[in-house]
């Protein structure tokens, strides 16, 4: 049987609401994210990797794929401590080490404390995953307060720069960074204005970048999800736009965080190897 038809559609997502930071373990249904269905071939043997917002959703499912392929993974998390050491644990179970590192990335000396204590612990870096989001919906653009709104920015691309120039020193050639950007960065979303204008900043970022650094072969590319099942849904979202979410695609459903992770792992490999300044869309259908 597909494993595909056991994940819930969007008339199977109840109404819920978490107070921000939400927890995956308190989600119903619990998120697809142990890479249960996944099928490793080694494409990061020997890489080293750090992947921010990586204690749940899609940064959980990435970490964990990343360890099935072979590499070593440094899991960058603010908040929720309880779901972070259940990352680690799953990496490890896999048969890699994890570092788990604290930090806020809104905060440029905690970007470089975590890329220090990385190569410190295992001595390079490969991979640099820039992940971490924040979201808040507001239904009219004159709610969106000075505070809310200097967060998604701090958090959402400010955090992202200071990430890459940490990294960069430590990055040579054939190594790469992978931007989550967002479908609603380029389609637009009407109760999240702020969000959306910071994915549509983080793939003009990739875009940039990707020219910049393609003369020492370091790739830049980006992930567009659509609407996945994670913990910033029922955490920021309201519970009228909860029910029945991801109805609006072409599957008729949200997708997992483990649906994700096949295009971060071909970003961060070898295999990628001719791509760079790529948005990759993986939406479940959501094209407009």
């Amino acid at each position: 049987m597909n494993p595909v038809e056991f994940r819930p559609k969007a008339e199977e997502i109840p109404g819920q609401k978490q107070p921000y930071p939400a927890r995956q373990s308190a989600m119903n249904p619990v998120p697809d994210s142990d890479l249960s269905n996944y099928k490793p071939a080694g494409k990061l043997i020997g890489k080293v990797a750090i992947i921010t917002g990586a204690d749940s959703g899609i940064g959980r499912a990435v970490a964990i794929a990343f360890a099935m392929e072979g590499a070593d993974v440094a899991v960058v998390y603010n908040e929720n401590t309880d779901d972070a050491k259940y990352t680690q644990r799953t990496v490890e179970s896999k048969g890699r080490s994890c570092l788990l590192l604290k930090a806020d990335v809104r905060q440029k000396s905690q970007c470089e404390e975590v890329v220090r204590q990385t190569v410190e612990r295992f001595g390079k870096l490969n991979i640099l995953v820039n992940n971490a989001a924040f979201q808040m919906a507001q239904e009219n653009i004159e709610d969106i307060t000075e505070e809310q709104l200097r967060r998604s920015f701090d958090t959402n691309i400010i955090a992202y720069f200071f990430m890459v120039q940490a990294a960069l020193p430590h990055l040579t050639d054939g190594d790469a960074i992978v931007n989550t950007g967002s479908i609603v960065g380029i389609v637009g979303n009407p109760i999240l204005v702020d969000y959306t204008a910071t994915k549509g900043a983080i793939h003009a970022f990739t875009k940039s970048l990707a020219i910049q650094l393609g003369k020492r072969n370091i790739r830049v590319n980006c992930v567009a999800p659509g609407p996945v099942w994670t913990p910033n849904i029922p955490g920021t979202m309201p519970e009228s736009e909860v029910q029945n979410f991801g109805h609006e695609v072409a599957l008729a459903r949200p997708g997992q965080p483990e649906e994700l992770t096949p295009a971060y792992v071909l970003l961060a490999s070898g295999e990628g190897s001719f791509m760079t300044g790529s948005i990759v869309e993986v939406t479940g259908g959501k094209l407009g």
